[in-house]
């Protein structure tokens, strides 16, 4: 659907996720951040993007519910390993088990985008998958670098915007900040066609 531009709409953040909120800033837009309260638990059989796709949508009508005349954003990212969804870590030792998973691999990071203004009639999703070539990394790397950055918070345990960058050989994306967690060029198309005006 597609709505009348306008600039008076408020702008919503639907996560708590505090590496999407950093990058929402860098669009130099007033927002509000709100959590979903969306359970993230795969269904049976659901698929990395699959399961990316409806948590994000899931997050973005859930927060536009509380408000209906904002037009809100909804992200998530699910780090796909041969089809199989890796999600954030929590702990230590299901980071090192990830990791280890991980050397060596491709892995796609699923990052979904969704956008909704209830009171327009305005819902649009969009997928920024971002291909990732992990090195053949030692036990001792993995330690190393998981005591020092504790990306407990992220998919996959790969915070490549900091120290997880010297895990990998290669990031292949069109979006440059999908793999932090929010892809801006998808975002900043979706907000226009919700009618917001950007600097």
């Amino acid at each position: 659907m597609s709505t009348s531009p306008s600039s008076s709409r408020a702008l919503v953040l639907g996560s708590t996720s505090r590496y999407r909120r950093e990058l929402l800033q860098r669009l130099g837009l007033p927002f509000d951040v709100l959590g979903p309260g969306v359970d993230e638990t795969p269904l049976a059989g659901e698929t990395p993007e699959a399961l990316a796709r409806r948590l994000a949508l899931a997050k973005a009508r859930a927060v536009a519910r509380q408000r209906p005349a904002a037009v809100v954003i909804g992200s998530d990212q699910v780090a796909d390993l041969n089809g199989e969804p890796l999600g954030k870590p929590g702990t230590h030792e299901r980071a090192v088990e990830q990791l280890r998973r991980m050397r060596g691999q491709t892995v796609v990071f699923q990052t979904a985008l969704s956008v909704v203004c209830h009171e327009s009639g305005f819902e649009a999703s969009e997928l920024a998958p971002v291909r990732v070539r992990f090195r053949d990394l030692d036990d001792a790397e993995i330690e190393r670098y998981l005591r020092a950055e504790k990306p407990y918070d992220c998919a996959g345990s790969a915070k490549s915007e900091g120290l997880g960058i010297a895990l990998l050989e290669r990031i292949d994306s069109d979006d440059p900040t999908a793999l932090i967690g929010l892809p801006l060029i998808r975002t900043c198309r979706l907000l226009r066609a919700a009618g917001l005006r950007l600097p």
